[in-house]
């Protein structure tokens, strides 16, 4: 099996985890290790016995042939490691070192049935949908055009945003807001959540438009199609507004026009335990309430 390994952050918190999976790979089968290579010299730093492989630095250099693609941290790495897989069809197993981790499928603990199940191959390949973006005119040093959770307009000063949607051209009432939200089925428990948005599976094949902050407290989230095709426009006091694709962002200016819609690929992800309802109550302890009684 060859595995890419993949993290952001390194400290004394994590990394006696970080060295119990690498000597459990090691201990339960043959792997080819590559390691990214930001991640592999802060761990060098820690673990100066890190057992030797190739080495990556971004998706112009991702080893071939690679079954699986590791990512340690939590949601914001799995998020970054989508940037460098891109539409290579490596699936990405998300490994939680973070706090919440809903993109993440196992946690590291001495008790680590799942690796086995890793290399036994018994886990499941879920595809989730991407969303593509482009602006017209387009908006020179741009970020990654691609999003798995979310794309969003958001303003850049007190000034509140005055957002145009047009979905599959029919025009929608403008929006005054902090900004504007098209998450996926994925993004649907991150920012989405947050702003007020519904809660939305895996398998349903729809976009969800929210307001971010509306002035008009009868605006709503929209859900619709997945197959949309949604134009973006804005207009704002101060000039420009910030334009982000998951946790990436740019500056973009009074005038352009954002063109948003599913991409041409999906995304692969393992999950360990395709079961969304449990995953809702495990990560976001839904509907828990000390008043209420537990069912047995």
């Amino acid at each position: 099996m060859r595995l890419a390994l993949f993290g952001r952050k390194i400290d004394n918190g994590n990394i006696g985890k970080i060295a119990l999976l690498i000597d459990k790979l090691a201990e339960v089968g043959k792997a080819g290790i590559y390691y990214y290579r930001p991640f592999y010299d802060n761990l060098k730093q820690y673990l100066p016995a890190i057992p030797a492989g190739g080495l990556f630095n971004s998706f112009l250099d991702l080893p071939k042939g690679l079954d699986l693609f590791l990512s340690l941290g939590g949601d914001g790495s799995f998020l970054e490691a989508v940037t460098i897989v891109r539409n290579s069809g490596v699936p990405i197993a998300g490994i939680n070192f973070g706090r919440l981790g809903f993109l993440t499928s196992a946690s590291m603990e001495e008790n680590n049935p799942w690796i086995e199940k890793l290399f036994s191959g018994d886990y499941f390949i879920t595809e989730s949908p991407l969303l593509r973006f482009s602006e017209m005119p387009e908006v020179s040093g741009s970020v990654y055009k691609y999003a798995l959770n979310e794309v969003t307009v958001q303003r850049t000063s007190p000034c509140v945003l005055e957002v145009d949607v047009v979905v599959n051209g029919e025009m929608l009432p403008t929006y005054y807001a902090d900004g504007i939200l098209i998450a996926t089925p994925t993004g649907s428990t991150a920012y989405s959540l947050s702003v007020g948005g519904p809660v939305v599976t895996p398998e349903a094949n729809v976009l969800v438009i929210s307001p971010i902050s509306p002035h008009n407290l009868n605006v709503r989230p929209l859900v619709v199609p997945l197959d949309s095709k949604i134009e973006l426009s804005f207009s704002s006091r101060s000039g420009s507004a910030l334009l982000t694709a998951d946790n990436r962002s740019l500056i973009v200016r009074n005038g352009t026009k954002i063109l948003v819609s599913e991409a041409e690929y999906r995304q692969k992800r393992v999950s360990l335990n395709d079961n969304f309802i449990a995953a809702l109550n495990d990560k976001l302890l839904w509907g828990e309430d000390k008043r209420n009684v537990t069912k047995k």
